[in-house]
């Protein structure tokens, strides 16, 4: 008995639709194929992070475990968004030095064991002077940035070996831009080599040394500040003198932290006539590293010429 004409037209509809979504289910698997995923990299801030995708380009998928500049790394607990991240990652970025301790605990936890973990402050050789602290803010200072994005290519091309031609091309464009930060270091400490300046926290001292600039703040004043403690009424007081006194041409601070202590010093400093220049620890909105480090080496530059 032949099929009523609506029922024929049903089963060659299924068909068709079948053989569509067989071709298409091939053309999709060929495209996948032709391109390769994305190299997933974890960075524990967004100031490696935007170094990795200067170096990566389109071929690397970037999360930034830290990108809020209300974040403090120092105390950071990561969640289960960032811990998935990171379970999932080819390359870890991390600054090291006990400054971004939540990725070690992720990492040591069980996360991830095959992740290649670049760590900016071992790069960098750096260690504690004896009988003080590390100053771990590696990202500061520009010959240890244009080491880290060496292992960041190297990292990358383990991980995506046919894409290394781009990632050392990359790399080599992001170092020749570190050139110019570099030059502008030494012109200041050309023309203001010797000069003193005051600092709330460590975050600067490596842009600040390399322009030839003497840090006069109390050592204790900036660490305490650095680890949240109360300043002693004399540390505090010989910090403000460094200002009432003239004794530097200027107070660079770190202005994602302040407290009573910071405020009083940003305001003798004021008081004195002598230029404050603000830094951050991490990328401001709308900046990329580059620009970031630029405008920071040009305020200093600029308060010092007044």
């Amino acid at each position: 008995m032949p099929l009523p004409t609506s029922r024929r037209l049903a089963l060659l509809t299924s068909a068709s639709l079948a053989l569509l979504a067989g071709c298409g289910s091939s053309s999709d698997s060929a495209a996948a194929q032709s391109t390769p995923a994305r190299v997933a990299v974890v960075a524990s801030t967004d100031v490696y992070g935007d170094i990795v995708r200067r170096v990566g380009g389109d071929r690397v998928d970037v999360t930034s475990v830290i990108s809020d500049p209300g974040q403090d790394p120092h105390s950071y607990e990561a969640d289960p968004q960032n811990q998935l991240a990171l379970s999932k990652a080819e390359v870890v970025v991390e600054n090291g030095g006990g400054y971004d301790d939540f990725v070690d605990r992720m990492l040591k936890g069980g996360h991830n064991d095959s992740a290649q973990v670049i760590d900016a402050v071992k790069v960098s050789g750096k260690t504690a002077p004896k009988g003080g602290e590390l100053n771990e803010h590696v990202w500061y200072d520009f010959p240890t940035v244009a080491k880290v994005v060496d292992r960041i290519a190297a990292a990358l091309t383990k991980a995506d070996p046919s894409d290394a031609g781009a990632f050392t091309k990359n790399a080599a464009a992001f170092q020749a831009k570190l050139a110019p930060l570099e030059a502008k270091e030494a012109r200041i400490k050309k023309e203001h080599g010797g000069a003193g300046v005051a600092i709330t926290e460590p975050v600067p001292l490596y842009m600040t040394e390399a322009s030839g600039l003497i840090n006069r703040t109390p050592a204790e004043f900036s660490e305490a500040i650095e680890e949240g403690d109360d300043v002693s009424p004399r540390i505090l007081q010989e910090n403000l003198a460094l200002f009432s006194g003239r004794k530097v041409q200027a107070l660079v601070c770190n202005e994602q932290t302040s407290g009573p202590q910071t405020v009083k010093t940003e305001a003798a400093a004021k008081a004195a006539g002598i230029p404050v220049v603000p830094v951050t620890e991490t990328l401001p909105k709308g900046k990329d590293y580059l620009g970031w480090m630029t405008a920071n080496v040009d305020a200093l530059a600029g308060a010092l010429a007044k």
